[in-house]
């Protein structure tokens, strides 16, 4: 039997996702490396980044006015309204456009699509039944784990030791569930896309429970995952002063959510 992961063993979700499968999921060290390299390239020459989101319109227009079980995840930036009132433009942009980027590099990572940018927000999905051999639940809880990861050791000594700014925190939230697709008029190639659903919402609610640095998922993520996963998050239900609701027929029940236990 596994034993459960304790402060002392610096357990780690990508680590145990990758023992259980062949598919090369990510490699940490690569990816922090070259997180670093382009938000260099940013500082020292306007480094474009590469649009990121054409795989997720494929998908949706594919797929239109249709009904798809996925995990949610919404990651955004701490304090950003106040990184907006004291930093000049040029380097309130740099922050902005480099944490989305290399947020949404990490989705594409752990085979999820991002949907879109929301102001400091970036929203990804992660479809059920994809041709992958991790669920998709899985790789959104990981993906979470790596965002975390490449702000602390990746973004953040950039900023400190070659801008002379600030280091950043995000806060990150993740459901599961049904989400219907939308289209926004009648063009089949150029009409807007998007996700309609309860998990879009109840995603958003969760990550703005979160506190800096810290990954919260909703009861029906944490239901999907294995014991020895499960362990990796605390009930923190209890705790809250308004519990959320649960976004099904059953109106009178409590939503549980979890923490993630290691940061």
């Amino acid at each position: 039997m596994s034993s459960k992961p304790s402060k002392e063993q610096n357990p780690n979700i990508i680590d145990m996702l990758l023992s259980k499968s062949s598919e090369n999921t990510v490699d940490s060290a690569i990816l922090l490396e070259n997180v670093q390299t382009r938000v260099n390239n940013a500082l020292e020459k306007g480094y474009e980044y590469v649009r990121v989101i054409d795989s997720s319109e494929k998908f949706l227009r594919k797929n239109v006015f249709g009904q798809i079980n996925m995990a949610v995840l919404y990651v955004d930036i701490v304090g950003s309204t106040k990184m907006s009132m004291t930093l000049p433009s040029d380097k309130l942009s740099l922050i902005l456009s480099s944490f989305s980027q290399e947020m949404s590099y990490v989705i594409e990572q752990f085979h999820g699509y991002v949907l879109k940018f929301v102001g400091d927000a970036v929203i990804g999905y992660f479809v059920e039944n994809e041709t992958t051999q991790i669920p998709a639940a899985y790789n959104a809880v990981a993906c979470a784990e790596s965002m975390i990861k490449v702000v602390k050791q990746g973004i953040n000594p950039i900023l400190i030791e070659k801008a002379g700014l600030s280091e950043i925190s995000v806060k990150i939230g993740i459901d599961f569930g049904k989400n219907s697709v939308v289209r926004y008029g009648a063009d089949e190639q150029k009409a807007y896309v998007d996700l309609l659903g309860p998990t879009m919402n109840v995603a958003s609610k969760i990550q703005n429970l979160a506190k800096p640095n810290q990954i919260i998922v909703g009861q029906d993520i944490y239901n999907k995952l294995d014991p020895y996963m499960q362990d990796f998050f605390l009930d923190m239900t209890d705790e809250l002063d308004y519990p959320l609701q649960h976004h099904s027929d059953e109106n009178e029940k409590i939503y549980r959510v979890y923490r993630y236990k290691y940061q």
